[in-house]
């Protein structure tokens, strides 16, 4: 069963973060997803769970109340949420790839290509990080290990981000930046794993939290393809 509830006290996407990672803990919750722009949330439950369970598992920040509508249209196919949410990641990297190419088609290279496209990468993805740079450590650290163990890692990871893509492009230090981009790379792509084999519904920080992407199997797959070239680039 799904139920819509109103959030008051959310100001920015890491209170989203914070509120979907607190309300996920409680037992009988499935899923849930937070919007901030909607200032509400839709949780999935195994049973019903009492409002007052709701209420004690989030911090004296938030508030939740009950909307009486139930969100039937919510039950749909959850594949088709995902392709659609997941535009937005799929329009950058289609972007990206173009650009790479355009870059290099007179003197083709595979070598300069893929250079360009993980310096654009990094450069674009730390952009939407950078957006709300105090949201982002709270998403990221539901599923990087790193940063749960160390939160002072997501406050530098956009910074690291926007550093690695200029070292691309700019074509210096490169065998420094892509060990680099093997171990940091690594790290998320492993805890993103462990989130899908866990079926954790959470967000995917990718983007940072300007938009709301879910933890799928195309976060690991954009993962892998940074780590694949970066690989090839080494050896």
């Amino acid at each position: 069963m799904k139920h819509r509830y109103t959030i008051n006290g959310m100001t920015c996407g890491g209170c989203a973060s914070a509120v979907q990672e607190q309300l996920s803990k409680v037992e009988g919750v499935q899923q849930v997803e937070v919007s901030l722009e909607k200032a509400e949330a839709v949780i999935s439950m195994g049973h019903h769970v009492p409002l007052r369970e709701l209420r004690n598992a989030l911090s004296d920040k938030y508030s939740i109340s009950a909307k009486t509508e139930e969100v039937a249209q919510m039950d749909l196919p959850v594949q088709q949420s995902k392709w659609k949410q997941l535009k937005p990641l799929f329009l950058i990297f289609g972007y990206l790839f173009v650009a790479a190419f355009l870059l290099n088609y007179k003197n083709w290279s595979y070598s300069s290509a893929m250079l360009d496209f993980m310096g654009l990468f990094y450069v674009v993805f730390s952009f939407f990080k950078f957006l709300d740079l105090k949201g982002f450590p709270e998403s990221f650290r539901m599923y990087d290990p790193l940063a749960k163990v160390v939160p002072l890692y997501g406050w530098i990871y956009p910074f690291l981000e926007l550093a690695l893509g200029l070292l691309f492009l700019m074509r210096f230090q490169i065998e420094l930046a892509l060990i680099v981009t093997v171990v940091i790379l690594g790290i998320t792509t492993f805890g993103v794993t462990k989130s899908l084999l866990d079926k954790k519904s959470i967000r995917c920080a990718c983007l940072g939290t300007a938009l709301n992407l879910p933890m799928t199997e195309a976060t690991f797959i954009e993962n892998a393809i940074m780590l694949v070239m970066a690989l090839i680039m080494l050896f």
